[in-house]
């Protein structure tokens, strides 16, 4: 399976420019550049697709140039945003493309870095409009979709010169490092464009250059993909634990889960078509969730990142967290409410208390009747008294209702 054939496969081919775009990506080596840009000081789930395509294109023989947007990221791209971005300043876009390649480099491995902040505020206001800007009309920039959508609600000039500055990142890259192909999501088609349009405008009609988008990801419910109620899914484990990392890959729906197994992992067709057989007679053990969960926690957190949040999996899921440590406790229920007190509290007092019972007469009946545990110990006694001494590390005690509910109790002072 060549390259193009694989991208197919996978599903990540949205939109492609250049006459002879298919046998070039077979046939010859391109160097190819993928955008970032820093207004965050990391990458999330959603970004993640860009650098697996930027690493599946590098493993086929072509050479990436990772562009961190430090000019662009000042100005704000309008795709996808229904109103004005905050602008950053300098120091900011630093500190956050600093990080962001460490993240990038980590994936990918060897690539060629630039930030555009170094060549566009070298160049002057009459430069730029002699000689970038008189190639773009303005109602070529009024068709894209990323401005068109933002003129009922308002878009500023500087949000308008996006794709202005984005066209000439891709001519200078052009230029000064013989890149011939622009890759980015679906939704910066308007921008890319504009730069394969002004190279062959400056260069000439026959000048060799591409250009790739992938489709933009959505769940099912027609919402951003990388996102959980919690927020963003982040690279950063400061952010995003390896634990909380695993679990977003592991709830993975039914509907999602074969294609994201093309999309995140380097799984060869052939395994993934062996997931997807066992998987489709046996959904019920979520064999295709555990596998993607596996593979991308294992691709950005390594071999001790991937552990760490089983181990952690494991035990929550069993309600055996009593080898935990307070810190992975913390991790592991970092979403759940915490009940906190400076006392020692009765068994009975605190089912109530944590909602885990509706009344002291329905607590007394959970606790005789074998429902409830202590840190993995079955309670019989509705006069036991939960006590800071027995709990994990001195601090958490883990009390369990049945099979599937639970509470976390905070012992302070």
């Amino acid at each position: 399976m060549n390259i193009y054939e694989d991208l197919e496969y996978r599903g990540l081919i949205a939109q492609t420019a250049g006459e002879d775009f298919k046998d070039a990506l077979n046939n010859r080596q391109l160097t190819f550049y993928i955008g970032v840009d820093p207004t965050g000081k990391s990458i999330h789930a959603g970004n993640l697709l860009s650098i697996l395509a930027a690493k599946r294109l590098a493993n086929a023989g072509h050479k990436p140039i990772i562009l961190i947007g430090g000019a662009t990221g000042m100005i704000g791209d309008p795709s996808g945003k229904s109103q004005e971005r905050n602008l950053l300043d300098i120091d900011t876009t630093k500190s956050n493309a600093s990080k962001i390649k460490n993240q990038i480099q980590k994936i990918l491995g060897e690539a060629i870095f630039v930030n555009n902040y170094d060549w566009t505020s070298k160049m002057d206001v009459i430069q730029f409009l002699r000689d970038i800007g008189k190639h773009l009309t303005v109602n070529y920039m009024m068709s894209k979709d990323s401005v068109k959508k933002r003129l009922e609600t308002g878009i500023s000039y500087t949000e308008f010169s996006y794709q202005v500055l984005q066209a000439n990142d891709y001519y200078y890259l052009y230029k000064n490092y013989g890149c011939n192909l622009q890759v980015g999501g679906q939704d910066q088609w308007g921008n890319i464009t504009s730069g394969f349009e002004l190279i062959r405008k400056i260069e000439g009609q026959d000048a060799k250059c591409y250009c790739l988008t992938f489709p933009l990801l959505l769940k099912p419910d027609g919402t951003k993909f990388g996102k959980t109620a919690g927020g963003a899914i982040w690279l950063d484990p400061e952010l995003t634990s390896p634990y909380q990392f695993y679990q977003f890959w592991l709830n993975t729906s039914d509907e999602e889960v074969i294609d994201r197994l093309k999309e995140f992992t380097f799984l060869s067709k052939e395994e993934i078509e062996e997931i997807n057989l066992l998987w489709v007679d046996q959904k019920e053990t979520r064999i295709a969730q555990r596998r993607l969960a596996e593979e991308v926690t294992k691709l950005i957190h390594g071999v001790e990142g991937l552990e760490k949040a089983q181990r952690i999996t494991k035990a929550v899921f069993s309600g055996d967290v009593v080898n935990l440590s307070k810190e992975e406790i913390e991790e592991a229920f970092k979403d759940d409410e915490v009940v906190s007190t400076c006392e020692d509290i009765n068994i009975v007092d605190f089912l109530v208390l944590s909602k885990l019972a509706p009344s002291k007469s329905e607590g007394r009946k959970l606790v005789q009747g074998g429902g409830i545990s202590v840190n993995s110990n079955k309670i019989t006694d509705f006069n036991f008294i939960i006590k800071k001494e027995d709990a994990i590390d001195k601090t958490y005690s883990f009390i369990k209702k049945g099979k599937k509910n639970h509470a976390l109790l905070k012992h302070e002072g």
